[in-house]
Parts: structure tokens; C-alpha cells; sequence
């Protein structure tokens, strides 16, 4: 699934590429791509002729600002890729694959579409009368962004002390903070030096310290090499994000740690396939 990187990365390059794309016509080829209210129906009437303006990101969300070509707002649209979405730019008419879901057509023959091989990415219109959490519940749930002054080891430290679950598990929840999944967990974790299995509750000031330092200097490494790409994820011109090969444990079980040497361990922690290095992460 995407994370904060790779949907970053979505985000620039849809601002870039997309800057006052009118959208003149949709076709939404899947309905279940559609989770606001009223469906496609609704959400193609109150979309089409608008103009897409800046993109904003919060957690794993994408957020356009849709306006009239007088600037006036109209409303947003919200995106979530889950774990195989992507946004692709065509400028020339060719037929549209299998998994495209929606399809939005502007000038001059140029059109974006939502491509989604599993099919579980959604969208919502929300107008401009209403707050975004009010439409898209999950956005309610999220914590404090990573880049934000509300992430720091002062809140982090009040929001572990009494969890009793691995810190693995406390990093994969949105609600501690927002955007991080399972490559970046781990790669946060071998930075920071703690063990996966640690009981968040355990974790001294220090190394909490050091995790919150680790966390936003990795996504920063990442969102620099444009995300990861170990499967499906492509931006907006069908490019790889670079991070994978640079990986210091994720799916790296097996070889050898590029710091010590030590092999890297792969076992199931809170249900999700977990890399460390048992010698750096002790």
C-alpha cells in the first residue's frame, strides 16, 4: 500500500501536471470506487466542470480543491489509493486498460485516470458547506503528521506510556501518527535502533527521542527518491519511486546488514511481515 512518501509524491505531481486541469466530463467505470454519498450520480454532477486547483496531503489522503474557472470554490475531491491505486495523465486517445475505475476528461484530448488493480481505492466529493472528516470518516481517526510541531517525543511519550503493544504495531496505527505503514515502520525502527517486539510503554525518553528523529528523516530520504516501488506504485508519469533499493532491512530477510553484517530477520509482528536486524535493534 502506498504510504506518506509515495502518496507525497502522487501529490506533487498531480499539483504539477494538473495545474487548472478542467474537468468537462467523467465516467466512473466502477461504482464502488465512489464512497461518497449519492454515488456516481452525484458525485459526477457536482465534479464535472470544474477546475482542479492545489493539492493538498493529510496522512495517506489526497485532497484537490475544486473551483469554477471564475475561482470560486466548488468543493473538494478526496482520495485514498489503498494498496494499488494510482493517477495516470493521458494525452493521447488510447483505450483504457482493465483496471481503470474513473476517468476524467479535460482539453485538448488530455485525460486523468484512477487506475486500481484490487480495486479497493475510493473517492468523495465534499462541498464546500462541509468540513472533509465530516464525509470521509477515517480522516477523523488520524493523528498528528509527521512534518507537524503536534508530532514530537513530548506527545509521543504521553501517547505510549500505557500501551501495552509492540511498537511495531503502535507505529502501523494512523492514530499515533499519520501516513506510516510497514516499509517505513521498519525502516524507522532500524534507524532508531529498537527492537520491533519492544512494548511501547517500555520505550525510555531517549530513544523515543531518537524515533521521532528517525521517522521524519526517513520519510524525508524518501519523499526525496520519490517513494517505493517494490510492486504496483508508479507516479502520475508511470515512474518508479527509487527507496526500495536503498533499503536498510525492508524485504531484505536473509541478506546481510549493511551496518554490521548481522542477518536480517524476518518474522510476523502484529500480523505484518517484520525486517530487522537482531544485532543493530537489540
Amino acid at each position: 500500500m502506498p504510504e506518506l512518501p509515495e502518496v507525497e509524491t502522487v501529490r506533487k505531481g498531480l499539483e504539477k501536471l494538473l495545474n487548472n486541469f478542467y474537468i468537462g466530463k467523467i465516467e466512473v467505470l466502477k461504482e464502488r470506487s465512489i464512497a461518497s454519498i449519492g454515488g456516481s450520480k452525484n458525485f459526477i454532477n457536482n465534479i464535472k466542470n470544474s477546475y482542479l486547483g492545489n493539492w493538498e496531503r493529510r496522512g495517506k489522503y489526497l485532497i484537490g480543491a475544486l473551483h469554477t474557472k471564475e475561482k470560486n470554490i466548488k468543493g473538494l475531491l478526496v482520495v485514498h489509493l489503498r494498496m494499488t491505486g494510482q493517477f495516470k495523465l493521458i494525452e493521447k486517445q488510447i483505450p483504457p486498460c482493465k483496471h481503470t475505475r474513473v476517468r476524467f476528461f479535460g482539453k485538448r484530448g488530455k485525460e486523468l485516470r484512477f487506475i486500481d488493480i484490487r480495486n479497493f481505492g475510493q473517492m468523495w466529493y465534499v462541498p464546500s458547506s462541509r468540513s472533509v472528516p465530516d464525509i470521509v470518516p477515517g480522516i477523523k481517526r488520524l493523528g498528528p503528521e509527521p512534518f507537524s510541531t503536534d508530532f514530537n517525543s513530548s506527545y509521543l511519550k504521553e501517547y505510549l506510556q500505557k500501551k501495552t503493544r509492540s511498537i511495531k504495531s503502535a507505529l502501523l496505527d494512523q492514530q499515533t501518527v499519520a501516513g506510516v505503514g510497514n516499509i517505513y515502520a521498519d525502516e524507522t525502527l532500524f534507524d532508531a535502533g529498537i527492537n520491533p517486539k519492544t512494548e511501547s510503554r517500555h520505550l525510555k525518553s531517549y530513544e523515543i527521542k531518537k524515533l521521532c528523529h528517525s521517522l521524519v528523516k526517513i520519510l524525508n530520504i524518501s519523499i526525496g527518491e520519490g517513494g517505493t516501488t517494490f510492486s504496483d506504485f508508479r507516479d502520475l508519469e508511470g515512474i518508479n519511486g527509487n527507496y526500495g533499493g536503498q533499503a536498510w532491512v525492508y524485504r531484505r530477510s536473509g541478506k546481510s546488514c549493511r551496518k554490521c553484517g548481522e542477518t536480517i530477520l524476518r518474522e510476523k509482528i502484529c500480523g505484518r511481515s517484520t525486517h530487522w536486524c537482531p544485532n543493530c535493534q537489540k
